[in-house]
């Protein structure tokens, strides 16, 4: 079960304050009843509308973008940065990120109009795998990749086991590979300074077995039917 005004948000609607809004002004519904602020659902079971239209209804679009850095993962940005919808501004379809990748780290980013595709990616129930590429502040040593793979305290709870590889390892820093399935906030960021070393760079390169191979960054495509029918596999929709 989700809050309503989070899965709304996560489908693109609108930001949680403004799902709120919504929800306050009985624009929303579950199962054909008015919705009320703070109800929960299930987006598996429940049909939700707004303005009786189920978010997500117009035609499905997959988008993979390479984020570049500095860019932000959200729709508008009140400091006037540049986001990832100005990457892929030629789309003709409305579409909003699957999850987020900070402001400095560059790699696979998903963007869609489906929202229960979506909410089920990002959902740590499907342990969803995140792959990414690291440069380190110095030599990382076994024991530390260990730790990382065993998983480390971080101040909003332990992490889940990791799969670590120490691809390059030099006095002054390292290339780490990870994988992880959880989508905590900076977590990969966090967890190296856990273990004593600092992010230097960091790319994602894939998400959910979907990858940007010759993309430059600020690049995307459309998924083809068979990497759209794989990620669905990987959530249980048909």
């Amino acid at each position: 079960m989700v809050r309503l005004q989070k899965y709304l948000a996560e489908c693109g609607v609108a930001s949680r304050r403004a799902s709120e809004a919504l929800i306050s002004a009985g624009r929303v519904s579950v199962n054909g009843v008015t919705a009320t602020l703070g109800q929960s659902v299930d987006p598996a079971v429940d049909r939700v509308a707004v303005d009786g239209r189920e978010p997500g209804t117009d035609k499905k679009v997959y988008i993979v973008l390479n984020k570049p850095r500095n860019v932000v993962t959200t729709a508008k940005d009140t400091h006037g940065r540049r986001t990832v919808l100005d990457c892929v501004h030629s789309t003709d379809s409305r579409v909003f990120p699957v999850g987020r990748l900070d402001f400095d780290v560059e790699g696979v980013l998903l963007l869609t109009n489906d929202g229960e595709l979506a909410f089920r990616l990002i959902h740590p129930k499907f342990g969803i795998e995140k792959e990414y590429l690291a440069w380190v502040r110095g030599k990382m040593e076994p024991a530390a990749a260990r730790r990382l793979e065993q998983g480390v305290e971080l101040e909003d709870g332990p992490t889940a086991p990791a799969k670590v590889s120490v691809l390059e390892s030099r006095p002054g820093n390292s290339l780490v590979r990870l994988i992880i399935h959880e989508g905590r906030k900076r977590e990969v960021k966090r967890m190296c300074d856990a273990v004593g070393h600092p992010v230097q760079t960091l790319r994602r390169i894939t998400f959910a077995g979907i990858e940007v191979n010759g993309m430059r960054p600020g690049e995307w495509r459309n998924l083809t039917e068979k990497e759209v029918a794989g990620l669905k596999a990987l959530v249980g929709l048909a």
